[in-house]
């Protein structure tokens, strides 16, 4: 297994703004979360890019708790009706979570790169 390159924070900023995990030129999505096939800049193949169901459980846990503290202290702070809360918290929950799911798409697939990770084999 190679080596990780790069540091940490590097990665995730590059992730982050959705930038290819090696040169941090290239963009690495095509559209909003549909990756390319390469890096345009250094061609590195984004074949390894399998960030699965990741981002979609930081999302839950990070969006759901940022939305979920906003939806409570409009409840205790304003006590509107509900329909309020239809027109205001729900909203509030999609933007949140479209804005995390690209992110920590981009920030999964460049740790992923930086350490090299694969899928678990058998070695015989």
């Amino acid at each position: 297994m190679a080596e990780p390159t790069g540091s940490i924070p590097t990665a995730v900023l590059r992730g982050a703004v959705g930038r290819c995990p090696d040169c941090g030129r290239g963009p690495l999505f095509d559209g909003f979360i549909a990756l390319r096939p390469s890096c345009d800049s250094c061609g590195l193949d984004y074949g390894f890019a399998d960030a699965g169901d990741g981002p979609a459980v930081f999302v839950t846990l990070i969006g759901g708790f940022i939305t979920l503290g906003f939806a409570l202290w409009l409840e205790f702070a304003f006590e509107p009706p509900f329909w309020v809360h239809l027109l205001v918290s729900l909203p509030a929950v999609v933007i949140v979570c479209l804005a995390l799911l690209r992110l920590m798409k981009g920030v999964l697939i460049t740790l992923q790169r930086r350490n090299a990770a694969a899928e678990a084999r058998l070695e015989r």
